[in-house]
């Protein structure tokens, strides 16, 4: 259930419905001109020759697990699923089943596939090999259900949810990844035999075969043809939803960047993303991980970028004292613990807490004050989430509420020196870390969140006491989720002034790091500034913020 759910009282089941098979057509395109995925297993040169040996794999040079029987001994069939089972490629076997989790029960990505590598105990390089595929047929599923439209022949919605999925991946291997054609032909028609029975393995086979006809960029070129207009072009290059596109190059403009910014954005949209680790102030050390080849991070201090490989075996991850949150969150959570406020009485509040990354650095934060957090979260579920997040701090220095934060008392003994309001959003920022977000998300969630993320803002400022700091954010660069909610509460509120958060973000940031080229302010109209980060120029999740100060 997400938090805009919980906040709105429906429960919205993940059974209702495989979001992943119902797509208005309109709003599918497309794929990535620009760069092919990469499979460091089995790669090849133009020619398509395979080079590289497997080394110490269970995996040949091919992508082909060794020891596999040759294709005409196999003996799959419906009434044999065990032994079915046990025959196919664990990686790929791991990514269709965290595909059919994604399309058929509404799961998220990048919680279901990191517990299957975990279940079906992969070795490093077959986790790689499922993650690269997983992701990437989620994250192209509008682009691959455009070329399968050309190769079936009949519509998408007439095939079996499995077989489809089945289908995506095994066009991802061939238009993205650098697996020799015959090898994603015979691993996935192998895989269909294996998990769904012998009748569709003709379809999928000859569907495939179709699919090798054209090249990536031949199949990109002939989809973009289609289409006259520039922006649903460049949903077709990069597997895009056209309103997505719009939204975006809309806030680019809205943040004073050129919006020919637009095609990098969309492509650090496809890209998987750094995964970064905070250490906890006073509380965990990032030594560990840079004596095993972490970079220490360029936009916050007490950052690091993760070397690679399983990020929860680095010292102090398990024990909650070192994180993995990414670097805008991180500068979220010290923008507000540095605004000067006089008087400061050390009372600070999360209003939306849930999974608690920020709130466990913003607890941590203020205990080196001697300040005490109320991080409130309106899911028992994810209540619990932040407890555990917050365990390794000291518990004098936070405290947690669950419920709804529009209901906290605005009373004077419960007013807050600082207050970050973290609001439910569309997630139009994190694409990258969210493979399936795109195509989950509708115009219409945006209009939906609005009244919510307005009133959450106003209860973080009816809470807050004269003098104070409400601190708005969202994951999310779209302007009705950033700019308008502003403008709004400005309209209607005389005790609200807006600070200089550019300033701000500087000051709280590495030295140097916000300046010239990565400056990401934009001024307010009426005074001050917000700040708008980007992945394609930050190397962050498309982070907004803005600071007001409660007056009298």
């Amino acid at each position: 259930m997400s938090r805009d759910q919980q906040y709105r009282g429906h429960a919205g089941s993940g059974n209702d419905r495989s979001r992943g098979n119902n797509r208005r057509r309109d709003d599918r395109p497309f794929r990535d001109a620009g760069r092919r995925g990469r499979d460091d297993r089995s790669p090849r040169e133009a020619g398509g020759r395979d080079r590289r040996a497997g080394g110490g794999s269970r995996r040949d040079a091919k992508g082909h697990e060794r020891n596999r029987r040759a294709q005409h001994e196999r003996s799959y069939s419906a009434q044999a699923p065990s032994q079915r089972r046990k025959r196919s490629d664990p990686a790929r076997l791991t990514a269709y089943q965290a595909l059919r989790a994604v399309n058929s029960e509404d799961a998220y990505g990048n919680l279901v596939l990191p517990r299957l590598v975990r279940e079906n105990r992969l070795d490093k390089r077959d986790a790689a090999f499922a993650t690269e595929l997983a992701y990437g047929a989620m994250r192209w599923s509008g682009t691959w259900d455009a070329v399968l439209e050309k190769c079936v022949d009949r519509p998408l919605d007439q095939l079996d949810p499995a077989v489809l999925d089945a289908l995506r991946l095994g066009v991802h291997q061939l238009l993205a990844m650098r697996v020799p054609d015959h090898a994603a032909l015979d691993a996935t028609v192998g895989l269909v035999r294996g998990e769904i029975g012998q009748g569709p393995s003709g379809l999928v086979n000859a569907v495939l075969r179709k699919v090798t006809r054209r090249s990536h960029d031949e199949w990109l070129d002939a989809l973009a043809a289609e289409h006259t207009d520039e922006l649903r072009q460049l949903g077709v290059r990069h597997a895009h939803p056209v309103w997505e596109v719009r939204a975006l190059r809309r806030s680019l403009r809205a943040n004073g960047r050129d919006t020919a910014e637009i095609e990098a954005l969309l492509e650090a949209d496809n890209e998987a993303p750094r995964v970064h680790l905070v250490a906890l102030p006073g509380i965990g050390s990032l030594e560990p991980a840079l004596a095993a080849g972490a970079e220490p991070g360029d936009l916050v201090p007490n950052s690091a970028v993760s070397a690679g490989g399983d990020v929860h075996r680095v010292p102090g991850t398990r024990e909650g004292t070192v994180r993995v949150q990414d670097a805008g969150s991180q500068l979220v959570a010290r923008v507000l613990a540095q605004v000067p406020v006089a008087d400061d009485s050390g009372a600070w509040a999360d209003f939306c807490a849930g999974p608690g990354g920020k709130a466990a650095l913003l607890a941590a934060l203020a205990h080196e004050r001697g300040a005490t957090l109320l991080a409130n979260e309106v899911s028992g579920h994810r209540s619990d989430l932040v407890s555990q997040a917050l365990s390794a701090v000291d518990h004098e220095a936070w405290h947690v509420r669950t419920g709804d934060a529009r209901q906290i008392p605005s009373g004077q003994d419960t007013r807050f020196d600082r207050v970050l309001v973290d609001v439910p959003c569309t997630g139009l920022g994190a694409l990258r870390r969210r493979p399936e977000a795109r195509w989950r998300r509708t115009p219409s969630d945006v209009a939906n969140l609005a009244p919510l993320q307005r009133e959450l803002l106003d209860a973080a400022l009816d809470a807050t006491r004269p003098g104070g700091v409400v601190l708005y954010a969202t994951c999310s660069p779209h302007t009705a989720e950033t700019h308008d909610v502003l403008q709004d509460v400005l309209a209607r509120r005389g005790d609200v002034s807006v600070l200089d958060t550019a300033q701000l973000a500087v000051d709280a940031a590495l030295p140097g790091a916000l300046d010239d080229a990565r400056a990401a302010g934009h001024d307010v109209p009426g005074g001050g500034t917000s700040v708008q980060l980007w992945p394609h120029v930050h190397g962050t999740d498309a982070m907004f913020m803005v600071a007001l100060r409660k007056s009298a």
